[in-house]
């Protein structure tokens, strides 16, 4: 093992200025994956489990998802909730009960709900009610892509450690193209954040600044005229 004095946040920025893969890039047709953007974990000062890493991040995502529209890729939204008892959180719940643990996450509860600030197309989107970290794990998102025909996953949301890490893993395990718009995750703690950013861009796909997705898109939508 390399040893070294460097913080995450050191060492991500450090292969951003000297990258030391080729990006994957862009595949044919994108579709757009909103990771858990609900309000446990976005409603900072009323819930413990929430947090900011970009004070833009959800402004970007709405950004986002109206560009995506606009060229008719689809565009998905997950939260976690679990019924009642808890049972469907599995061994997950198993590790604390508390009123901010996860099986405590409750359907139709307010930790539940979207955040109030963004804006999700409650007739055209897809929403996943997802119990698991992965966007993919038991949700039908793997055929919702082979019905649109899209081979590129852009990722949003939170956590960059957890939930956004295991649908980044997911989808490169299942033969995708994955770009991670870096102003647009976030988690609770900043060395965890930027590991996981390092390890995204170095093993399993695209850390980018959203300016990028943004120009792609712009990009896709001159060369269909």
């Amino acid at each position: 093992m390399e040893l070294s004095s460097k913080t995450a946040r050191e060492l991500y920025e450090e292969i951003k200025r000297k990258p030391t893969r080729p990006r994957f890039g862009f595949g044919r047709k994108p579709i757009l994956v909103n990771v858990d953007l609900q309000k446990s974990y976005t409603s900072v000062g009323e819930f413990a489990t929430a947090y900011e890493t970009d004070p833009r991040q959800l402004e970007y995502v709405n950004q986002l998802a109206d560009a995506f529209r606009a060229q008719q890729l689809p565009v998905v939204w997950t939260y976690v909730a679990y019924m009642q008892s808890g049972e469907d959180c599995g061994v997950w719940g198993t590790r604390t009960d508390t009123p901010d643990s996860l099986q405590n996450i409750k359907v139709g509860a307010r930790r539940a709900e979207f955040d109030d600030r963004i804006n999700v197309d409650q007739v055209r989107d897809v929403i996943f009610n997802k119990r698991m970290p992965s966007a993919f794990f038991e949700t039908h998102l793997r055929s919702l892509m082979t019905w649109h025909g899209c081979d590129t996953v852009v990722v949003t949301g939170g956590s960059t450690s957890g939930c956004v890490r295991a649908t980044v893993v997911d989808a490169l395990s299942n033969g995708y193209r994955v770009v991670v718009p870096e102003e647009c995750v976030a988690d609770k703690h900043e060395s965890p954040h930027f590991a996981n950013l390092y390890d995204i861009a170095v093993k399993y796909g695209d850390v980018v600044p959203v300016a990028d997705v943004f120009e792609h898109l712009k990009q896709r939508a001159g060369s269909a005229k």
